[in-house]
């Protein structure tokens, strides 16, 4: 049985950061594209990074617009963990954040074989 489990959330103020982990079993973690995705009160789940599966010893990130150059996935197949770092953030980026495992269409839809609970994330002005 999968499981993905959230953590790292919590309040912070406008420019600050906060580092989002992922932590993954019940599966061959390293062979499998990972994402996060969020959802603010009132809106719809986003797309917010992913991460494809090691390849060659490499692996890919992209990023919605919104966090380009303010956030970065990364991986450590080692530890079965999934992070999001992010900084300089902004109240616009408060929303539940939720890890997903293994996408079944573009990777940038919330169509996603497992998700975590989600962790709160709420910056402050």
């Amino acid at each position: 049985q999968v499981q993905l489990v959230e953590s790292g959330g919590g309040l912070v103020q406008v420019g600050g950061s906060l580092r989002l982990s992922c932590a993954a079993s019940g599966r061959t973690f390293s062979s499998v594209a990972m994402g996060w995705f969020r959802q603010a009160p009132g809106k719809e789940r986003e797309f917010v990074a992913h991460i494809t599966a090691i390849r060659w010893s490499t692996s890919y990130s992209y990023y919605a617009d919104s966090v380009k150059g303010r956030f970065t996935i990364s991986r450590d197949n080692a530890k079965n963990t999934v992070y999001l770092q992010m900084n300089s953030l902004k109240p616009e980026d408060t929303a539940v954040y939720y890890c997903a495992l293994e996408p079944r269409g573009p990777y940038s839809t919330a169509d996603y074989a497992y998700w975590g609970q989600g962790t709160q994330v709420t910056v402050s002005s």
